[in-house]
């Protein structure tokens, strides 16, 4: 028993900055092989699911882009995977931002899906409208009059040459709306100028710390549904069944908490084993 008290105390004292490898090495394992722990569902991502499920094949949305690179691990996956069920269901995906970075995210997130997923064809089945200047200026005007705030896409191609805009003069030609969104102008932006006043269906990602701001429009009705940060994401990676990158972070941010409460854990019992033993000399 003291070789043992012995042992637990010297690996209590162990450098920490063994600690930080093994942490290192748990996080970054499942981002290369997830360990698909199981994900539970919550009842807001449950609602932005059956919303885009429930709707009828050929269904035109419209996907905004509000975030950017320091925001990407948490709303990125949101974007991908409402992309891959949209095109898994064939419907019509029109994309624009209000945030000149959400243009590059909405490009990649197109590339990945669209194109090397799904190879659709751009102008029939996709378009990137691309960003503009203006925030709720730009939410009014594609509420109007689509073709007075894009009069050319992202790739410069005049808007009455695309195929699929043909139909669409503003925004009651679509038939829903996603926001993913981490701030202004964004989510919020979105309720109060276009799905609310218009009554075209609305559901939205955000990031965690977004989550209280945007839930009482959920509770309202006015909103069906959020994607609440990486957790969010993860939980509709499971509901379409399509694991990706939010699963694996899932997998890695679990594993990490469960490590650092061993050390705690551990290290209590160690300090504990060594204050006994103090006492014990005095």
């Amino acid at each position: 028993m003291k070789k043992l008290a012995d042992l637990v105390i010297k690996l209590g004292n162990v450098d920490r900055r063994w600690i930080f490898v093994i942490i290192a090495i748990v996080v970054m394992y499942p981002l290369f092989k997830p360990l698909g722990l199981p994900i539970r569902p919550t009842e807001s991502s449950l609602q932005v699911y059956n919303a885009i499920d429930a709707l009828p094949e050929g269904s035109k949305i419209l996907l905004s882009c509000e975030y950017g690179p320091s925001t990407k691990p948490e709303i990125h996956p949101m974007t991908v995977g409402v992309l891959r069920h949209l095109f898994e269901n064939g419907h019509k995906v029109y994309v624009t931002c209000l945030w000149p970075d959400g243009q590059f995210m909405a490009r990649e997130a197109l590339e990945q899906v669209a194109e090397n997923e799904y190879d659709r064809t751009y102008g029939e089945d996709y378009v990137l409208l691309g960003f503009r200047p203006g925030n709720e200026a730009v939410i009014k005007g594609i509420v109007s009059d689509i073709r007075k705030m894009y009069t050319i896409d992202s790739r410069g191609i005049p808007i009455d040459k695309i195929p699929m805009m043909e139909e669409v003069k503003n925004i009651y030609d679509l038939d829903f709306i996603f926001c993913a969104s981490a701030g202004y102008p964004g989510t919020v932006e979105w309720v109060q100028l276009a799905a609310d006043p218009t009554g075209i269906p609305m559901s939205t990602g955000v990031t965690s710390i977004q989550v209280n701001e945007v839930m009482p429009y959920v509770d309202a009705g006015q909103i069906r549904g959020i994607l609440a940060g990486m957790p969010g994401a993860a939980e509709y990676e499971a509901l379409i069944g399509k694991a990706g990158i939010a699963t694996s972070g899932m997998d890695a941010q679990s594993i990490a908490h469960i490590v650092i409460v061993l050390f705690i854990i551990f290290g209590n019992i160690a300090f504990y084993l060594e204050r006994q033993r103090s006492k014990k000399t005095f």
